[in-house]
């Protein structure tokens, strides 16, 4: 039974969220506050966070970069009122696996918390392999760590997930659509320029023509 912990300020949306979860077979903890949420994410290490980023005194935000500072693996789901489309970008290149935004879908927010527990990475199945290779890139799943010649840098939890997903399909041409959903979330415009953002930085770090651009398509990780 996977364990979520559930962190708003709204006692009625907390108690809805709360039996939406139960009925579905989780085991759910809630907290009403930042700090409380905090604690009980550190010390009881839920399978999943759901988290609000409103809150009077430790809000959202804080308690995502002191979970993610102490545990960059940690899956947090941002669920928010907040219509600053800057905000929502930020807590995902932070490194939160998703954000949902107020009001939402029960059905939705249930089948966001299934796809991101259930996930190959989240459930670390055997068959992925730890480390993925094409031509000298190497990247190590398990710490995040790109290798390039003898360089070598570690990827924030964008840039990694983007690059793992290129290099799993290696000579592919990847829409920025797919990218979107596969590294973001599904929740995006396509005409936003986040994946073309988040290549750049990643080309940075390659060989200048390790990632091809397909105009108007996508892009493309060469082996050769």
């Amino acid at each position: 039974m996977s364990r979520i912990l559930v962190v708003d300020d709204e006692p009625d949306l907390l108690g809805f969220v709360r039996s939406a979860l139960e009925a579905e077979g989780f085991h759910v903890t809630t907290a009403t506050d930042g700090t409380d949420g905090l604690r009980l994410a550190l010390t009881t290490k839920p399978d999943l966070v759901i988290l609000d980023l409103l809150m009077p005194g430790l809000d959202g935000q804080a308690v995502l970069t002191a979970l993610l500072t102490h545990d960059r693996s940690t899956r947090i789901l941002v669920l928010s009122a907040t219509e600053d489309r800057q905000v929502r970008v930020a807590c995902l290149e932070q490194g939160a696996v998703d954000f949902l935004a107020k009001p939402f879908v029960v059905r939705e927010l249930i089948a966001r918390v299934r796809s991101r527990l259930l996930s190959p990475v989240a459930a670390g199945l055997p068959w992925l392999p730890e480390v993925l290779r094409v031509g000298e890139i190497v990247l190590d799943t398990r710490t995040r760590r790109l290798q390039v010649g003898e360089r070598t840098a570690e990827l924030p939890q964008r840039e990694f997930l983007l690059l793992q997903h290129l290099m799993r399909n290696p000579d592919t041409v990847c829409s920025r659509q797919e990218l979107l959903s596969e590294v973001w979330g599904y929740d995006f415009d396509p005409s936003t320029n986040l994946v073309d953002v988040c290549i750049g930085r990643l080309r940075s770090k390659l060989r200048s023509d390790a990632i091809r651009t397909v105009r108007n398509v996508g892009y493309q990780l060469q082996t050769a």
